[in-house]
């Protein structure tokens, strides 16, 4: 990969799946994402640029549910974090599993604790709760906990947008 900046290399390679970037030191960046296009921009990143991922993250935001895809450019001393936002109640987004075989366990926990759908996912069983833990019950979701209702679709719809888009409007 040498001194490619990872970034610019994205916003050449993906000019509209790409929204806001947000630098929050030299070696951390965060980088809105189409989540229609998180595998191509995912894959783009391991296999083209030398990315590794380190970890998924999910939080669930009056947005939608947020996915963190964490990739170190080790070279560059760099970690660049894919942000993604997928809409509630029954949030839905493309497996990168098949492309990165360390997602496997991770998307399988998320899939556990917030209910996110990976679809592709070759082995989408459950993975921490045990096999008499309730479908449909995630314990990492605020509904669980009683917290808020979930927004309209436009609201939603309107949340996703301008996170994808913060700062560029």
């Amino acid at each position: 990969m040498n001194n490619v900046d990872p970034v610019k290399a994205l916003q050449v390679r993906f000019p509209k799946g790409i929204g806001d970037v947000e630098e929050r030191s030299v070696s951390r960046v965060y980088v809105g994402v189409d989540a229609g296009m998180i595998r191509d921009i995912a894959g783009f990143m391991f296999n083209n640029l030398g990315a590794r991922l380190i970890i998924m993250t999910a939080l669930e935001t009056r947005a939608g549910m947020e996915i963190l895809y964490h990739f170190s450019f080790d070279q560059l001393g760099k970690i660049v974090s894919l942000r993604v936002v997928v809409p509630m109640p029954e949030p839905r987004i493309d497996s990168i599993t098949p492309l990165i075989d360390g997602a496997e366990y991770i998307e399988r926990e998320i899939r556990d604790l917030f209910g996110v759908e990976f679809t592709g996912h070759p082995n989408p069983t459950r993975f921490l709760l045990g096999d008499d833990w309730p479908e449909g019950v995630y314990p990492y979701r605020k509904e669980h906990r009683g917290k808020y209702p979930y927004r309209t679709e436009e609201e939603t719809a309107a949340m996703r947008d301008q996170i994808l888009h913060k700062g560029t409007k």
